[in-house]
C-alpha cells in the first residue's frame, strides 16, 4: 500500500509484517512544478537529480521496511538542507527571520539553489521571499512531516528505528589515477547512529567487493542530523552511491551494471533488516 501526498512524496508501506526500518530517497524526484521558472538548460538541471535511486531501492517494502520518496526535484527545494540555509544575496526582499547560510548555500547549492552548476545561474534574477516561503510550506515541510511521523510510529512500535537516507553522487577524482569510492557512508562522525549499525553497512558493502569510505567527503546533512538520536534508539545513516556503477552520467540512462547493483543492494537491505529485528528483539527482552 502507498500513501501519496500530491506531488510531494510517496510512502510505500511494507508488504507483510513491518520491521523497524525506514529508507528514504529525497533527491530522486522528477515532477518539475509548473512555477519552477528556471532559465538554465534543462539537461544540466537534471544532473542535480539522484536519478534512479528510487528504483534501485524499490524492493524495500517487500522486505518489511518502509520507503519514502520525494516526487519533486531537489533543485526546486532541497529537503536535505536546513530551512534557514538561505543565502540572503539570492533574495528579492528581506527574510522575516534570521538565516544561517552554510558554505553550500553561499556556493549556490543551499535550500534553494541559485546556481545550476558553478558559473551557470538557475534564474534570471533574485527570487522573491514569497516564492521560497511557498516552497517551504508546500514541499519541504510536508516531506519532513511525513518522515518524522513515520519514524516516530516505528520507534513507538519497536522501541528503536533504523533509517537509511539514500543518495547518489557524481564520480570524482580523489588523487592521481584514483577513482571515487563506490559508496560513501555518513553518520556525522558517529553522532547519528550506533557504531555497530555503521560498521555493519560498511563491512557488508566491502564484503561484496565495493570500495567504501566513511564520512569522507559526505558526512550526512539535515535528514540524518534532524531525526537521529542514538541514545534514544533513533539511528540514521546517509548512503551515497557512485553513479558510474549503474548509469551513464551524461544521458542518465541505466547501463548493464544497474541490475547487479540492485541485486547487491537487496542483500544489503536484508542484512540491515535482520540486524534491526535482532536489536529491537533484544530491547524488548531487556
Amino acid at each position: 500500500m502507498s500513501l501519496v501526498i500530491d506531488d510531494v512524496a510517496v510512502r510505500h508501506d511494507p508488504v507483510g509484517p513491518a520491521v523497524p526500518l525506514l529508507f528514504d530517497s529525497p533527491h530522486s524526484g522528477t515532477r518539475y512544478p509548473a512555477d519552477f521558472n528556471f532559465t538554465c538548460p534543462f539537461p544540466l538541471l537534471r544532473q542535480a537529480e539522484d536519478t534512479h535511486v528510487d528504483e534501485l531501492f524499490a524492493m524495500v517494502p517487500d522486505m518489511g521496511a518502509t520507503y519514502l520518496c520525494a516526487l519533486f526535484p531537489r533543485s526546486y527545494i532541497d529537503v536535505n538542507r536546513a530551512p534557514d540555509d538561505i543565502d540572503p544575496a539570492m533574495l528579492e526582499g528581506v527574510w522575516p527571520t534570521p538565516v544561517n547560510p552554510s558554505a553550500k548555500s553561499l556556493a549556490g547549492m543551499g535550500l534553494v539553489r541559485h546556481l545550476c552548476r558553478p558559473g551557470v545561474p538557475m534564474y534570471d534574477g533574485r527570487l522573491p521571499v514569497s516564492v521560497i516561503q511557498d516552497r517551504l510550506d508546500n514541499y519541504w515541510r510536508p516531506y519532513h512531516d511525513l518522515l518524522a511521523e513515520t519514524m516516530d510510529g516505528l520507534h513507538a512500535r519497536f522501541g528503536a528505528v533504523y533509517h537509511v537516507n539514500c543518495h547518489s553522487m557524481p564520480s570524482f577524482v580523489i588523487g592521481p589515477e584514483r577513482q571515487s569510492p563506490d559508496f560513501v557512508i555518513g553518520d556525522r562522525d558517529g553522532s547519528t547512529a550506533e557504531r555497530a549499525f555503521t560498521r555493519l553497512v560498511v563491512d557488508t558493502l566491502r564484503a561484496m567487493g565495493y570500495t567504501v569510505r566513511l564520512n569522507d567527503p559526505y558526512k550526512g546533512v539535515e535528514l540524518v542530523r534532524r531525526y537521529s538520536c542514538p541514545p534514544r534508539g533513533r539511528h540514521s545513516l546517509q548512503l551515497e552511491i557512485d553513479r558510474r556503477l549503474y548509469m551513464d552520467e551524461e544521458t542518465l540512462e541505466p547501463h548493464a551494471g544497474f541490475q547487479e547493483l540492485r541485486t547487491n543492494l537487496a542483500t544489503l537491505v536484508r542484512t540491515i533488516r535482520d540486524y534491526a529485528l535482532e536489536r529491537t528483539a533484544r530491547l524488548a527482552a531487556e
